[in-house]
């Protein structure tokens, strides 16, 4: 019998996603949350919500206990806990059902049974299905896995057993490469996964990332709902994925879908589930099976026309699945692009901040959107810094990759960055319409994909005056309202009426000579040409900019950063122009770097601290490591000499840009 109360142990997009369906099917929603989520999208849109503890991950979303204690005051059946968090803690399941719940997933013996990729590698090579060469065994003395590593032969990847989502993962190409990634890998995987075991493999140049998902329930019943190809990857995560995989034949399609359903019933799976393939040429090797549904379930939805989180509700009630092998269609083509608070230009680092703008784009028949914040909100450092999905679907891959290029050109955000720009790189690529795909996209089309942008044309120059003209105040010293001398209008005694104004977009400056028109119209000189523009005021900071019968509709913002540095922001065709409001009376400020200042890239927490006041340290020798987001990075000496200033200590929580330590030049030995 279907139940009629859901707890939600999620939050963010999945939260909001697993809400709406429970909502088209009459179910009753319990979001939870902590103390950092209090105001969040999927508190607003639940039925209810109940309060499960402090910001950090480990006492609130990952606290068991308590969220089936929140289960149990609501009035819940049932729990869902989305992807990530609980989703795949065997233990959870089963306390979930010593506690008289559902757990909306498989059984915890299934969750075991994959959760460690080692055991599960050797469950499937006992299967027939095949593996890439690596190590999976249980010895992890540094040495051993040192020499497993150079029996393999290098390159190779260094993995988290336990865990998933680019967490714990390290490539090495060279052996005295080998102790350091091991590190930072053991040290992300009891981060993020509380178990520290990795694991050994091959590291493929140029795979494909190919996954079938699964579905099975508890009559005995197992499909395959085709495939996926997620090979556009950063830091090994996931950020485009489409549906059905191109390039793949049907041959190919109908054995990897064969074997991931055999992988299905060799352990009893219940669910929805993803077997995962890395594949190159026409081979194809298992990697590991997620346990739960995928962040990119929507692309599988929109090519079948099926809902799987209504899927998974009826197989946990112990309903059959709605449809057998045969009755399962496809259509179309569908692509998944994700949206993540985080700068490309320092390796795709976290970004967090308040989002003071966001402007999706309109939902239609081919355009999906699942997002999990609103303009308001604010992106920490606790959570997953992805902000939202949009999924494109269309009768062909080319036309799907058209509406996705379009969706990416409407969609504005501002108050932190993101990882938009590179995204719409990436669908304009000529490989990617191509579909030359691999995990090496990004790194091989790197200098096309993090290529300073476009500098401000003449329509942005043209909004950002008007929109800075706009904000001035009418008068400089509001005492004297009626004195011409304290007008901020452009207003001159004996000539024509100008303003100057400098605007820096962080790849040059733009000193203009403002000269206000007739109602709407600016004429701007710059560069000793001048440019005559007509202005339209639209709703919603919105203006259409026409130059030499041409007209430009953008959107202008204006805002402080945490620096006090006033910007106007304009969005164009698709990009976003900061233009910094330059103070003549400024300093011109000098760079920290050969100053021997050392800070952090990323607002996070201080994990490791490997130097001391003293010190003697070489370039390039590890200082501190951060860890943000559940992602570790090391931030190490830019320089030699001595460590004369340390500003941090392990537990520490860091702002971005936050001092850590100052190394100065070693003394030079006095030499008589």
């Amino acid at each position: 019998m279907m139940f009629d109360t859901i707890l939600i142990a999620n939050r963010g997009e999945i939260a909001c996603r697993i809400i709406r369906t429970a909502r088209r099917m009459g179910i009753r929603s319990i979001a939870v949350f902590s103390e950092a989520d209090r105001s969040a999208a999927h508190v607003a849109l639940a039925d209810a919500a109940v309060a499960i503890g402090p910001a950090a991950a480990r006492d609130s979303y990952l606290d068991g206990a308590r969220i089936i204690a929140a289960a149990r005051e609501a009035g819940a059946q049932a729990i869902h806990p989305g992807y990530g968090f609980l989703s795949e803690n065997a233990a959870f399941a089963e306390a979930c059902t010593a506690a008289g719940l559902i757990f909306i997933g498989p059984p915890a013996a299934a969750i075991r049974a994959m959760g460690s990729k080692s055991a599960a590698k050797s469950l499937m090579e006992r299967a027939g299905v095949p593996l890439v060469p690596g190590y999976h065994g249980t010895d992890q003395a540094p040495d051993r896995l040192a020499a497993h590593a150079a029996s393999i032969g290098y390159p190779v990847l260094i993995k988290a057993s336990a865990g998933g989502g680019g967490k714990g993962m390290r490539i090495v190409t060279a052996p005295a490469d080998f102790a350091a990634a091991l590190d930072l890998a053991k040290g992300e995987a009891r981060a993020a996964f509380g178990d520290d075991q990795i694991l050994i493999e091959k590291y493929l140049t140029r795979p494909r990332h190919i996954e079938i998902q699964v579905f099975a329930d508890t009559h005995g019943n197992v499909v395959s709902l085709f495939e996926r190809d997620c090979s556009i990857q950063r830091r090994h995560q996931k950020i485009i994925e489409e549906a059905p995989a191109p390039l793949i034949s049907d041959d190919q399609r109908f054995t990897m879908g064969e074997a991931a359903c055999a992988a299905a019933r060799a352990i009893d799976y219940v669910g929805a589930g993803t077997v995962e393939f890395i594949a190159e040429g026409g081979d194809f090797h298992f990697m590991e099976m997620n346990t739960r549904l995928q962040v990119e379930h929507p692309v599988t939805e929109l090519i079948t026309g099926l809902d799987l989180v209504e899927w998974q509700f009826r197989v946990a009630a112990g309903e059959a699945l709605p449809l057998t092998q045969n009755e399962i269609e496809r259509t179309g083509h569908a692509i998944e692009i994700r949206l993540y608070a985080e700068d490309p230009l320092r390796d795709f680092a976290p970004s967090t901040g308040t989002i003071h703008h966001l402007r999706l784009p309109e939902p239609s028949a081919h355009i999906r959107i699942d997002a999990g914040v609103r303009q308001g909100d604010a992106v920490s450092i606790h959570y997953d810094p992805m902000i939202a999905k949009l999924i494109a679907w269309d009768h062909d891959r080319a036309s799907a990759i058209r509406h996705l290029a379009r969706a990416l050109a409407a969609l504005e955000i501002d108050g932190v960055r993101t990882n938009l720009p590179v995204l719409r790189r990436i669908i304009g690529h000529p490989d990617f319409a191509a579909a030359d795909l691999d995990t090496g996209f990004i790194a091989r089309h790197e200098p096309i994909l993090l290529a300073p942008a476009a500098p401000a044309s003449p329509a942005v120059i043209a909004a950002a005056a008007h929109r800075w003209l706009h904000d001035l105040p009418r008068h400089a010293a509001p005492s004297d309202p009626h004195s011409p001398w304290t007008l901020k209008s452009a207003w001159r005694l004996n000539g024509p009426a100008y303003q100057d104004v400098t605007f820096d977009d962080g790849t040059a400056q733009f000193a203009i000579r403002i000269h206000p028109a007739a109602a709407g119209q600016l004429t701007i000189d710059h560069a000793g040409a001048s440019t005559t523009a007509a202005i339209a005021v639209l709703p919603d900071d919105r203006l259409a900019i026409t130059i030499d019968h041409l007209t430009t509709t953008l959107t202008a913002l204006r805002h402080t950063d945490p620096a006090q540095h006033d910007h106007i922001v304009i969005f164009a065709d698709g990009a976003r122009h900061a233009l910094r409001i330059v103070d003549p009376f400024a300093g011109t400020g000098t760079a920290h770097a050969a100053s021997g200042l050392v800070t952090t890239p990323m607002p996070g927490r201080v994990i490791a601290v490997g130097v001391a006041p003293g010190d003697t340290v070489a370039a390039g020798d590890l200082l501190v490591t951060v860890e943000a987001m559940k992602v570790q990075f090391r931030i190490t000496a830019p320089r030699g000499g001595v460590v004369t200033a340390l500003s941090c200590a392990v537990g520490d929580l860091v702002e971005d840009g936050a001092e850590l330590a100052v190394i100065e030049p070693a003394p030079r030995p006095i030499t008589g």
